[in-house]
C-alpha cells in the first residue's frame, strides 16, 4: 500500500504539469495597425479573451506614422511595422512586452520605396522583407541582434504593366511571404499580374535570388494581392484584388501549379469590389477571405484536404465599410474583422462544425484599422 501511495505521489505532479502545459491559453494580445490620417495615432494593443470573444484596451504607441502592416517575431519580443508614407516610405522596429502589451520604438529605416504595405521577418530574425506598393519594388533590411533594423541591403525592382490602365500602369508589389520551410520567398505584383518566386539564402549579403520558375502569371487584370499556405504546406492560396477571385495552387516545392480558381462575387453583383485578406483556420478545414468596397463581405470556404480545392459555404456581410483585414484567433473560435472606413473592429464566432460566421456583438472603435495580428501573452 505504501508503495502504491508513493507511486501516486510521484505521478501526480507530473500529471498536473502535463495538464497545465497542454491547456489552451485563455488570453492573447491583439496588435492593430492603422492609418494615422484620422482618429488613430499609431499602433494599439488589446487583450483578447478566448472564452468570451471580448477585448480590453491595453496600450497605444503614438507618433508612428501610418503603420498599415505589422509583423511579430517568432520569439514574440519584437514587432516590425511599415510606415506607408508615400514616396518617403519607412520601416519601424519595436520591442514588445507581451505581459504588459507594451511597445517601445527601437529605430526606423527607409524602405527605399514608395508606400510600403507589407512586411515579414524570417524565423531566425536575420532579415526583414518589405513590399513597396507604389514603386513596385521589394527590399531587404538586415536585423541587428537587439532587434533594430539596418539600412536596406537588397532592392529588387519589378518591371512591366497590366491591361487595366488606371491600376496597372506599372508594377505594384503587395506581399512578401515565406514558404513554410523558408527556402522560398514569394511576392505578388498587382501591376503585372504575377507571383514572383525567390530562393532565400539567409547568410548571403543579398539573400534573395530568382527561383526556377522565377514567376507565375494569373489572368490578366485580376491583380494578385495576398497569399496563404495551407497548414499541411502542400497548397498555396491567392486572393486577387481586382478580380475578386481565389486561386488554388499545389506548391510542388517552389513550382506552383494551379488546380482551381473560384470567384468571390455573387451572381448579378453590381458595384465596386476589391479582394483583400485571406486566412485559413488553425485546423486547416476552412478558408476565409474578405472583399472590400461595395462588396464589404467575408467569404467562407471548406478545404478538401486531399485536393486543396475550395467549396463555397457562406457569404457574410462585414457589418462595416471596407473590411481590409481580418484575423482568426489562435484557438480558432473567433474571427475579428477590421472595417477600415467604419473605424471599427467586430467579432464573429466561428461554428466549429461548419466554419460559418455569426456576429456576436463585441465591437471596439479604432480609427482606420487595417492590420490585425494575434500573439501570445507570454
Amino acid at each position: 500500500m505504501k508503495k502504491l501511495l508513493l507511486i501516486l505521489a510521484l505521478a501526480f505532479p507530473v500529471l498536473t504539469y502535463a495538464q497545465k502545459k497542454d491547456k489552451t491559453p485563455s488570453t492573447y494580445d491583439l496588435l492593430i495597425g492603422t492609418y494615422t490620417k484620422g482618429k488613430s495615432k499609431g499602433i494599439l494593443v488589446y487583450r483578447f479573451y478566448v472564452e468570451t470573444g471580448k477585448l480590453a484596451y491595453l496600450s497605444q504607441i503614438e507618433g508612428v506614422s501610418n503603420p498599415s502592416y505589422l509583423c511579430v517575431s517568432k520569439d514574440n519580443h519584437f514587432v516590425y511595422a511599415v510606415n506607408e508614407d508615400g514616396k518617403d516610405g519607412g520601416v519601424s522596429s519595436f520591442t514588445f512586452e507581451p505581459n504588459l502589451g507594451q511597445l517601445k520604438l527601437l529605430n526606423k529605416q527607409s524602405s527605399e520605396g514608395a508606400d510600403p504595405c507589407y512586411i515579414s521577418v524570417d524565423e531566425d530574425r536575420k532579415n526583414a522583407f518589405v513590399a513597396n506598393y507604389t514603386s513596385g519594388n521589394l527590399t531587404v533590411l538586415p536585423i541587428n541582434k537587439d532587434g533594430s533594423l539596418q539600412p536596406v541591403s537588397q532592392n529588387i525592382q519589378d518591371q512591366g504593366k497590366g491591361p487595366i490602365a488606371d491600376r496597372q500602369e506599372g508594377p505594384h508589389v503587395h506581399i512578401a511571404l515565406f514558404s513554410p520551410n523558408e527556402k522560398y520567398l514569394l511576392y505578388t505584383d498587382l501591376g503585372t499580374d504575377k507571383i514572383n518566386i525567390c530562393r532565400y539564402h539567409p547568410s548571403d549579403e543579398k539573400p534573395l535570388s530568382p527561383a526556377n520558375p522565377a514567376s507565375i502569371s494569373v489572368k490578366p487584370g485580376n491583380g494578385p494581392r495576398h497569399l496563404v499556405f495551407s497548414p499541411d504546406k502542400k497548397y498555396l492560396y491567392l486572393v486577387q484584388e481586382m478580380g475578386s477571385a481565389i486561386n488554388v495552387y499545389k506548391f510542388n516545392g517552389g513550382d506552383p501549379k494551379e488546380v482551381q480558381s473560384v470567384g468571390m462575387l455573387p451572381a448579378g453583383f453590381k458595384g465596386t469590389n476589391a479582394g483583400a485578406a485571406i486566412h485559413i483556420s488553425p485546423d486547416g478545414r476552412f478558408l476565409y477571405a474578405s472583399d472590400r468596397l461595395d462588396a464589404s463581405a467575408l467569404l467562407v470556404y471548406a478545404i478538401n484536404k486531399e485536393t486543396g480545392e475550395l467549396s463555397f459555404i457562406q457569404r457574410q456581410l462585414s457589418y462595416g465599410k471596407n473590411p481590409r483585414d481580418f484575423a482568426i484567433d489562435p484557438s480558432g473560435k473567433f474571427l475579428l474583422v477590421a472595417n477600415q472606413d467604419s473605424d471599427s473592429i467586430l467579432v464573429f464566432r466561428i461554428d466549429q462544425a461548419t466554419g460559418k460566421l455569426s456576429l456576436i456583438g463585441n465591437k471596439i472603435d479604432v480609427g482606420n484599422p487595417v492590420c490585425l495580428k494575434f500573439t501570445t501573452t507570454e
